[in-house]
């Protein structure tokens, strides 16, 4: 009788045998659980009700940055004075048209969609890129994460445009590192953003004090807007979710005045500042100003800053509530806002300084006053959101030195603080806004980070078109030629003012990316260093049973970075110590690229090697929105898993042919997951359980395991000796040893300049001031036991 099962082909009994035990009790309705399983894998479904409230919400999260642009966009595009009237019409009329194709067209109504599981930000794109293209440096994956319900990959046909540029891709590691560095300067600038923003924001709405009182000097507005600053950053480890309820009710009061004022000036002062709408202003006004207009483009640059940070703060709100708050309050607000102002302005040329706050009616003065500066405080919270979650995901993806990551809220994942993090952009923030003093230089600087980080998410997105929309090549080339256009010419724009302060998100930037490649460099040369130096199974299996020591009563988990193979740290370890403890685990925490992995996917447990020999390897599985809580619970469940995983090969050895017969006919459950495939060498199901011996895998569908089949099961397997359960909870019971690597990393001898310098000064000097990794495994000193090696990479 032929099982169905998968023959492992490769030497090494580890290679891709690896196990799917799911987190469940036995004794549990399987039929309910797979049906569970299948429910959290469905796209969940909104009311219009739903739709709305999340929509109102969203202004508080999403658009706070985008919204508090009018408070300085016309100062620092006239900075001086306004020469001709009709120059202020050529302005307007590109603010409206840049509002309408960035913001608008190109994030709310197409960037949006290329979310991954709702997830936004430059990190997320270059996951969902990972996943249908083999582009990691770090080759952590196994075909068994493919099956993951959040892991979603297309299959191209082989003469296909998509598949082409999959394999140019791949071809070579240059390209590879290429994709790697542009992500890593989008999400520097990112950072930049996140420092300059609050800056610009808060400084500008508590300019409104010296508006009202003029006697007040500029060097009290800088104070007052520094302990504003200090304020916001120190209120940071509360979370976003305990003062949450009042961002939306403030911005959406903040929306609704600029929108009113702007009506109002503009029936008082002059209407004619409607005519922007045509393009043809836009013309007249380059041919008008020459170089002068080209360049206050850095300054109407800023009417759309807050659009990246719309798409990396997407993640608790579907995309139609973002394009609903956007085009029903958020745009046509900022529109009649900015018209306004031009209006305002036309009567009053010289007022350009303060222009805000110069057209608001006096009676409501203060009010709007506050409005402001709290709208500025939420949009300073937006941005600073945005870095906390992009700095996560750098860091589950080997980018980023490991810092402390908490979460601030038990409803909401992707609300979470970094201490670290925290204080370096508040002390940045304060410098940038003691140092300039005013708005325009930290414009010109915020305008450099915006438009570099727009420029990056074109060429992701068109990466994204081709390889996950599968958009034809002229679809693609029609997006990526019009973003070009517009974006580059801001970009040439503001690099005209790279010394009047756009230099300080560049040196910002430069910092942070030789922090973020020094560290995945090293990362990926330690893992290489890693899988070439791993034990061969023919090595262990000749030490014998005992692994020629003394097996004393315990269980070692020995944390290793390999999914695959026996680490070289545990060679070096039993080769200085007389002894091992009996039961043997191999712990591999390591990151996918996808957001989440459910609970019930997260474990993969296999033997190694025969069963008297009592090893084992789990590897736990992590998306960059994860959390992994090192403490009780993550030890126990992974014996939790460890038991299960013996209790069920027990169950397959122990059944009979005649009775995987039963099962081996019925191909389809009634929910369509394929059961097993006699015709393949791969076995699939969506929700169920892989077992695996040593020289083979045979997947059950728990769909299928019913009652009866676990009754049965039982009775065939109540012959099979229950000794080895009963000696892992004995060696539980004793104690459990965590075996750590306390490697040093340094280059060879050989090593050329640069890998010496990255190595063995900027790697290891992170490596001493981040966190080690007894403190993020959260493990007990007690029950602690480091292994020193050195690495030459």
């Amino acid at each position: 009788m032929q099982m169905a099962s998968i023959v492992q082909n490769d030497k090494e009994t580890d290679n891709k045998s690896q196990v799917w035990i799911l987190d469940q009790k036995l004794d549990q309705p399987m039929e309910e659980e797979a049906k569970r399983l299948r429910n959290m894998c469905k796209e969940k479904k909104f009311s219009a009700l739903m739709i709305l409230q999340l929509a109102f919400q969203s202004l508080g999260v999403v658009y706070g940055d985008l919204g508090t642009s009018p408070l300085y966009v016309f100062y620092n595009t006239f900075p001086d004075k306004i020469e001709d009237p009709e120059d202020l019409i050529g302005a307007l009329s590109l603010i409206i048209y840049s509002l309408s194709l960035v913001p608008l067209l190109k994030y709310v109504f197409i960037v949006c969609r290329a979310n991954d599981n709702g997830q936004g930000g430059t990190f997320a794109l270059y996951s969902l890129l990972c996943r249908h293209a083999n582009i990691m440096i770090i080759p952590n994956q196994d075909q068994t994460d493919e099956e993951l319900t959040t892991y979603s990959r297309s299959i191209f046909p082989e003469k296909s445009f998509a598949a082409r540029t999959k394999r140019w891709l791949e071809e070579n590691a240059f390209k590879k590192t290429a994709l790697l560095v542009l992500v890593l300067i989008g999400s520097c600038m990112v950072i930049g953003d996140g420092i300059l923003t609050p800056a610009i924001s808060v400084l500008s709405a508590v300019g409104g004090i010296n508006v009202g009182h003029s006697m007040i000097s500029n060097d009290v507005v800088v104070l007052v807007a520094v302990a504003i600053l200090v304020g916001l950053f120190s209120m940071q480890h509360y979370g976003t979710d305990r003062v949450g309820w009042l961002f939306a009710p403030i911005v959406l009061i903040w929306f609704f005045l600029i929108g009113g004022i702007g009506i109002f000036n503009i029936w008082r002062y002059d209407s004619s500042v409607l005519k922007a709408f045509s393009p043809v202003y836009i013309y007249r006004y380059f041919k008008r100003g020459g170089k002068d207009s080209w360049t206050s483009l850095g300054g109407i640059m800023l009417s759309i800053t807050g659009t990246e940070a719309l798409f990396a703060d997407l993640s608790h709100f579907p995309v139609a509530s973002i394009q609903i708050a956007f085009t029903v309050i958020v745009f046509p607000c900022l529109l009649l806002a900015y018209s306004g102002q031009a209006a305002y302005l036309l009567k009053n040329p010289n007022s350009v300084g303060g222009a805000f706050y110069h057209s608001i009616p006096d009676k409501i003065y203060w009010p709007v006053f506050l409005v402001a500066t709290a709208a500025a405080v939420v949009a300073s919270q937006a941005t600073i959101s945005a870095t906390f979650s992009l700095v996560k995901q750098a860091l589950a993806l080997g980018c980023f030195p490991r810092v402390k990551v908490i979460h601030t809220s038990k409803k909401f994942r992707n609300q979470i603080y970094i201490p670290d993090i925290n204080w370096i952009l508040m002390i940045l923030c304060i410098a940038v806004t003691v140092g300039f003093k005013n708005q325009t230089q930290i414009g010109n600087a915020s305008g450099t980070a915006v438009v570099i980080v727009m420029l990056v998410t074109t060429f992701l997105m068109t990466l994204i078109m081709i390889l996950v929309w599968r958009c034809h090549w002229t679809i693609v080339l029609i997006f990526t030629g019009l973003s070009l256009v517009v974006e580059c010419t801001y970009f040439s724009a503001v690099l005209l003012k790279v010394n009047q302060g756009g230099w300080v998100p560049l040196v910002i930037a430069a910092a942070f990316f030789i922090i973020m490649y020094a560290w995945h460099y090293g990362t990926a040369k330690r893992y290489e260093f890693e899988v070439h130096s791993k034990v061969s199974m023919a090595w262990i299996l000749g030490l014998g049973p005992s692994l020629g020591l003394v097996r004393v009563p315990g269980i070692g988990l020995v944390y290793t970075e390999l999914a695959s193979g026996v680490p070289n740290i545990f060679s070096h370890f039993i080769t200085n110590l007389p002894a091992i403890h009996s039961v043997l685990v191999f712990v591999c925490v390591k990151y996918l690229p996808v957001h989440m992995v459910p609970e019930e996917e997260r474990f993969l447990v296999k033997r190694i090697g025969p069963k008297n020999f009592h090893m084992f390897r789990c590897v736990a599985r992590y998306g960059y929105q994860d959390l992994h809580k090192k403490d009780h619970q993550f030890e126990k469940k992974l014996f939790d898993n460890l038991f299960l995983f013996v209790r069920l090969e027990s169950l397959m050895e122990g059944s009979s042919d005649s009775e995987l017969s039963s099962l081996d006919g019925e191909e389809i459950d009634q929910s369509g997951n394929t059961l097993f495939n006699n015709n393949a060498n791969t076995c699939h199901s969506n929700v169920g359980s892989t077992i695996s011996s040593e020289d083979s895998i045979v997947i059950v569908n728990s769909s299928l395991l019913t009652n009866n089949t676990i009754r049965s099961y039982s009775q065939a397997s109540s012959k099979i000796e229950t000794d080895e359960l009963e000696f892992l909870t004995a060696c539980r019971d004793v104690g459990v040893v965590h075996i750590l690597g306390n490697t040093v990393v340094k280059a060879s001898r050989d090593s050329v300049l640069y890998k010496r310098i990255a190595i063995d000064y900027i790697y290891a000097f992170l490596r001493k001031i981040c966190r080690e990794n007894s403190v993020i495994f959260n493990v007990p000193q007690e029950s602690l036991l480091n292994v020193g090696q050195v690495m030459y990479v």
